[in-house]
């Protein structure tokens, strides 16, 4: 797939006709059915030659400020970034090559956080440094009990 490509024509429309051929009224439903799929699996299941990770987050973003769930989308791109680059859960030990691992994936997390949510973000990895979970912890999706206490919802 050339770059280009994904961006051609309306690619909002294409993006939601996609999730909607696939069972989904909405790309979060797509998505959270898909909680520890990275948005590069996500682009490439509903096109792989014509949506990228890029546009699906938009449109993620797009429907969490609509329905007023800005903090569960947050979580859940953690979710995707820890399984992404933690693959057998949270490190026992701190090492130069766990150390590493876990600077990615909140370094990914913190990427891909909109500008009002990076402090929340930057708190909620320090207290993950700071306090960490218990070797192999993995959350299986943003409704995890350590997710929500870091990062409380705060819509109405």
């Amino acid at each position: 797939m050339t770059d280009g490509h994904s961006w051609q024509g309306d690619w909002k429309t294409r993006l939601y006709e996609r999730a909607r051929e696939h069972g989904y009224d909405s790309l979060t439903a797509f998505a959270e059915a898909r909680p520890t799929a990275s948005l590069v699996a996500l682009a490439e299941e509903l096109g792989k030659d014509d949506v990228n990770a890029v546009q699906v987050f938009s449109g993620l973003v797009a429907e969490a400020e609509r329905s007023k769930k800005f903090t569960r989308l947050v979580r859940g791109q953690l979710v995707r970034e820890l399984w992404q680059y933690l693959p057998n859960g949270w490190p026992t030990a701190l090492d130069r090559e766990t150390r590493f691992a876990v600077a990615r994936a909140l370094a990914g997390w913190h990427s891909f956080t909109p500008d009002p949510y990076k402090e929340r973000v930057d708190r909620a990895g320090d207290a993950l440094l700071a306090n960490p979970p218990p070797p192999g912890w993995r959350p299986l999706g943003p409704d995890d009990e350590l997710l929500r206490m870091l990062l409380p919802d705060e819509e109405a």
